[in-house]
């Protein structure tokens, strides 16, 4: 019986403290959509694809991505046919067939530049960006023309093709801007899958609004977002002391993440747009996610590890009140799965209890009224929040996805507490001298594949 107080105290104490952390962002995005501040502006056909006003680098790494690499080229190509973009595909010299799949893709296309990292692979993906950030920088001392902006993209990405005009605009007025991400559902996978969907649609549609609207520091996602040159060279600079450097952390596992604060820390002002294009469809970046329980666990352990603790590591604690809120939000994932895996164990006994129970050889559990109040607040936060991720994620993929949403909650708090056990493991192999490595999610599906499947 105190193994089951005590996990009952510990669990209800930290479900209070996140009921009460997501009411304030709830009431945030109710207080922005009653004032009228929470609009998602409509472009008009005309706007989707202009002639961008600066020359745009698009950055993509890849590593063993030779299934997708080529379809997520050929499509950006003719999503984004503006001349002044061009893009800068890293591969690696022991990866011939990721090499072979990129220029076929291409198709001889000169605005797009094969960057060969000579370091066998892999390496880590913020390696990888440096490489072709070193190819950029020499491409325009030959051409005599500098970049203005710099895109960041995944190799399974699939682009739309108003982002790119969306990012060179509001990049006149900001330092960083990104773009919601789209998981898109997976019918072979409706379950892990699935819950990427979920978290996505509350998160870019509520999270990342009213964080944005609170002026605090947005968070790259590594995808769908936008660099200003020049501040992306200030921060190399002063990270390396060299004239080109290296923009990106070579030794980070979420690079990307950690680039988005450093830009709010040095005072650069950053922007999360939701646009919708003239069809009413978001402009986002869509893409598969993982479709199996490993795949996913390993992808969550890696944003674990990166924001968690080498976050806490590399960045520490800055930043004025609000930041420090989302600072510790961002950091959480370690101890929700901590809470999670309590309350699952506490499930266990509480099962085991019960039959004790029912046959007379133990007693109920007292108790007191703080506990019994703390659990209240728990399960009606719970049915709050599960209200909440049906409202979102039917608002974005229909009302069926909506109620599978509800039903997901417990797949979404499953991969978490085995991506904490994972993310620990990996980080005491990091304290122990392990050299960070590159432990990405292979893609074999791009959305192009199924869009030409359609059409065929």
């Amino acid at each position: 019986m105190l193994v089951e107080h005590e996990l009952l105290l510990f669990a209800a104490f930290w479900f209070v403290v996140s009921a009460l952390d997501e009411a304030a962002f709830d009431l945030g995005y109710l207080w922005l959509r009653l004032t009228g501040r929470l609009r998602e502006p409509v472009l008009a056909l005309s706007d989707e694809s202009p002639e961008l006003s600066r020359r745009t680098a698009v950055f993509v790494a890849a590593w063993q991505e030779a299934d997708v690499i080529g379809a997520m080229i050929a499509h950006t190509l003719k999503a984004w046919p503006q001349r002044r973009m061009a893009l800068y595909v890293g591969c690696y010299v022991n990866d011939a067939e990721t090499l072979k799949a990129a220029m076929k893709g291409a198709k001889g296309d000169p605005r797009v530049r094969i960057v060969v990292n000579d370091r066998p692979g892999p390496t880590t993906k913020a390696d990888c960006l440096n490489r072709i950030y070193a190819a950029m920088c020499r491409d325009e001392e030959r051409s005599g023309q500098r970049f203005a902006s710099i895109v960041l993209h995944d190799a399974e990405d699939w682009v739309h093709p108003a982002a790119l005009s969306l990012i060179d605009r509001h990049l006149r007025y900001a330092r960083f801007v990104q773009l919601p991400v789209r998981p898109e559902p997976q019918s072979a996978s409706p379950w892990v899958a699935g819950h990427y969907c979920d978290e996505f649609a509350e998160s870019h549609a509520k999270s990342m609004v009213v964080r944005n609207a609170l002026g605090a520091a947005i968070p790259a996602a590594g995808v769908g977002c936008g660099f200003d040159r020049d501040l992306l060279a200030a921060l190399s600079r002063e990270r390396t002391g060299k004239a080109h450097g290296e923009p990106f952390a070579a030794d980070c596992l979420t690079e990307d993440y950690e680039l988005g604060l450093l830009i709010s820390r040095s005072g650069g002002r950053s922007r999360f747009l939701r646009v919708r294009d003239h069809l009413g469809d978001l402009v986002a970046t869509r893409a598969y996610f993982p479709a199996t329980l490993e795949t996913s666990v390993r992808q969550k352990a890696r944003w674990i590890h990166g924001i968690a603790l080498q976050g806490w590591d590399r960045l520490g604690w800055f930043g004025g009140p609000v930041d420090m809120w989302m600072t510790l939000r961002d950091r959480s994932g370690l101890l929700t799965a901590v809470v999670l895996a309590s309350a699952y164990l506490l499930v266990l006994i509480e099962a085991v209890l019960g039959i004790a129970r029912l046959s007379g050889w133990q007693e109920n559990l007292a108790l007191s009224p703080l506990l019994a109040t703390m659990l209240a607040i728990s399960f009606a936060a719970f049915v709050w929040r599960a209200l909440w991720r049906f409202g979102f994620t039917a608002s974005e993929y229909g009302l069926a996805e909506g109620i599978l949403a509800v039903l997901r909650i417990p797949v979404a708090n499953v991969i978490a507490v085995m991506a904490g056990r994972r993310e620990l493991v990996a980080y005491a192999r990091l304290l122990a001298g392990t050299a960070t490595v590159w432990d990405k999610t292979t893609h074999s599906l791009h959305p192009a594949h199924l869009a030409a499947e359609s059409v065929a």
